[in-house]
């Protein structure tokens, strides 16, 4: 929808819907959440909309790419309420977040580049406590303290194959030698970067087929490329909004 509407232009709901492929339900869905202003009445009862509302909608939508739906209502919302600082507050939480997830990429590249291959024990060539205790071998709890994540979420990696600690013969405890921590730690950084278990299993299996870490550098191209593309959608959706609050005064 262009920018040339007079400002007090009566539009209808469909005249909203039409320029961004939504339905009117949607547009009186965006009203009652407060993302759009409140609308005026006909005699009759029906909602009338004004350049006002077009441009908050254009600013909603902007914003989602960067913000999520959820948190681009709240800033709608706050703006709409007159807690303008509170809508800032809110996008400067999202780039924080975004900052944090590119420290947390650049984490991974680094894990990445300290982690050497490593060469799984030929079969029977360890046994008893010594073995399992060697250089490397930690437990479950210190591993999960050391990773921030609690000993439960270890479990749950091990039975989706991230992990395959090793049980100590004489106490049955599972115990994660070098490689385990590293898968650990791999998993860990991709959760981190929003991967879902069943994509990070076939990247620590290929590692450790593989035995190197190529696999990943695929999966960091597109963790970079996703990063970028929030970061440029957030541009975006400040321009509207910085446009919208203009036009409210």
């Amino acid at each position: 929808m262009g920018r040339n509407l007079q400002s007090g232009e009566r539009l209808r709901p469909v005249d909203l819907a039409r320029g961004h492929g939504l339905s009117t339900q949607a547009i009186r869905n965006y009203e009652e959440a407060g993302i759009l202003p409140a609308a005026a009445r006909t005699p009759h009862g029906y909602r009338t909309y004004t350049s006002l509302h077009a441009g908050a909608l254009r600013a909603f939508l902007a914003l989602v790419p960067g913000h999520g739906h959820g948190t681009a209502t709240a800033i709608m919302r706050a703006v709409n309420q007159g807690s303008v600082d509170g809508a800032f507050r809110l996008i400067d939480e999202s780039h924080a977040q975004l900052l944090d997830d590119r420290r947390t990429l650049q984490a991974v590249e680094s894990a990445l580049r300290d982690l050497e291959p490593t060469t799984a024990p030929e079969p029977g060539a360890e046994s008893g406590t010594a073995a399992l205790s060697g250089p490397g071998g930690t437990f479950i709890g210190p591993l999960a303290e050391k990773l921030g994540i609690r000993p439960a979420t270890l479990r749950k990696w091990e039975r989706a194959g991230l992990v395959r600690p090793r049980r100590d013969p004489l106490t049955g405890y599972r115990v994660y030698d070098e490689a385990d921590v590293r898968d650990a730690r791999l998993a860990h950084q991709l959760r981190r970067g929003g991967y879902l278990l069943e994509q990070i299993a076939p990247l620590i299996v290929q590692v450790r087929t593989a035995g190197g870490l190529e696999p990943l550098e695929a999966a960091l191209r597109d963790w970079h490329g996703r990063l970028s593309a929030r970061g440029r959608a957030m541009l975006a959706g400040a321009a509207e909004l910085e446009a919208y609050l203009r036009e409210r005064g």
